[in-house]
């Protein structure tokens, strides 16, 4: 359950700005005034994802710490992984404010950031002081006037990668313009081979995830999955934001960006699945979009990913949502009979077909 200290910040935020209200929770969480429930983990928890031992399959997405400002608090905070950023190689002040918008009445956030952040020179002294017991990865992102947004991605990775357990490539932000286009077979195949050899070169190689669209036609995900498998990527992560509006109630519904929360659920839960079904197990996925209780992650589980991450639903029921969800999955894991989340992934697969 949500506190009610949470539930009484969380009602003052909400009198805010969102993009002030989410520079607030994080100085908050900075200054040790959110409530944090510590380590969850249980042996039937305890989830190995791409060679990560992880105290549990629920991570937080990238985007609620695009700049790494919180890596020690958020380490408490129940998460089995983090994921920060993006970050691009330069600062980027990314698109004009507002930029941020809640649909309360559809419990979903839009946003068109556009890959706000400090750059990788100032994030580095952050995620070199990181704590040492989390698993933390980096999101990595491309400069929007980048004259080569591919080798953007590598750049970030060989700044950073010496204090990372994992990186994302992420090209699937509907927010840089034609970032997506990467995601066609061509292009991510040169992409992926560049980050590879970048990761193959540090000191101590890391496993690097491929983050994609909702949005993608059939031929796209298939695309998408051959590709995966030919370059050995190490996880797929399903999905980012969506474009589509479809169902909304909000007054909010028609400004653009990249949708997210619960309206997105069933359509990057579809994609994980399809996903799924292509790759047969040989990827893992990590499950993304719309999860706000311990049975939407655990439907995501037996669509087929093997971890989960989450990240809108906090605005709604705050930063131990991550803990409670974990909590909850141990418990609907028993009730099936599983000894373990592996056992649970894809069993459900058909259903989202």
């Amino acid at each position: 359950m949500t506190t009610l200290r949470e539930r009484i910040g969380l009602a003052a935020l909400h009198n805010l700005d969102p993009e002030t209200a989410h520079g607030l929770a994080l100085s908050g969480l900075r200054a040790g005034l959110v409530p944090l429930p510590g380590r969850i983990t249980t042996p039937r928890l305890e989830t190995k994802l791409a060679g990560l031992r992880l105290d549990n399959p629920v991570g937080l997405a990238a985007g609620f710490d695009k700049n790494a400002q919180a890596l020690h608090p958020l380490s408490r905070a129940g998460f089995g992984f983090v994921e920060v950023g993006a970050i691009t190689p330069r600062p980027q002040e990314g698109n004009p404010r507002p930029r941020l918008y809640r649909l309360r009445a559809d419990r979903a956030a839009i946003n068109r950031f556009g890959f706000n952040n400090r750059g990788m020179d100032d994030t580095l002294p952050r995620l070199a002081r990181r704590p040492v017991e989390a698993v933390i990865g980096l999101n990595l992102g491309a400069n929007k006037d980048s004259a080569d947004r591919a080798a953007d991605f590598s750049a970030v990775l060989r700044h950073c990668g010496a204090h990372l357990d994992f990186a994302t490539v992420n090209v699937s932000s509907p927010n840089t313009e034609k970032l997506r286009d990467l995601q066609g077979r061509a292009a991510l195949n040169a992409l992926l081979a560049d980050v590879l050899a970048t990761r193959d070169a540090l000191a101590r190689p890391i496993p690097v995830f491929l983050k994609i669209a909702p949005d993608l036609d059939p031929q796209g995900l298939e695309d998408v999955a051959e590709v995966a498998l030919a370059t050995g990527i190490d996880a797929i992560v399903a999905t980012n934001t969506t474009l589509s509006r479809d169902g909304l109630t909000s007054p909010h519904r028609d400004q653009a960006g990249g949708l997210s929360g619960a309206p997105l659920f069933v359509r990057s839960t579809r994609v994980l699945a399809r996903l799924s079904d292509l790759t047969q197990g040989r990827v893992p996925l990590i499950g993304v979009g719309g999860i706000a209780t311990a049975e939407d992650a655990y439907a995501k589980i037996r669509a087929g990913a093997s971890a989960v991450q989450l990240y809108t639903a906090l605005v709604y029921q705050g930063l131990t949502l991550g803990a409670q969800i974990a909590r909850g999955l141990d418990r609907l894991l028993a009730q099936d009979g599983f000894d373990t989340v592996a056992q649970a992934v894809g069993t459900g697969r058909q259903d989202w077909l």
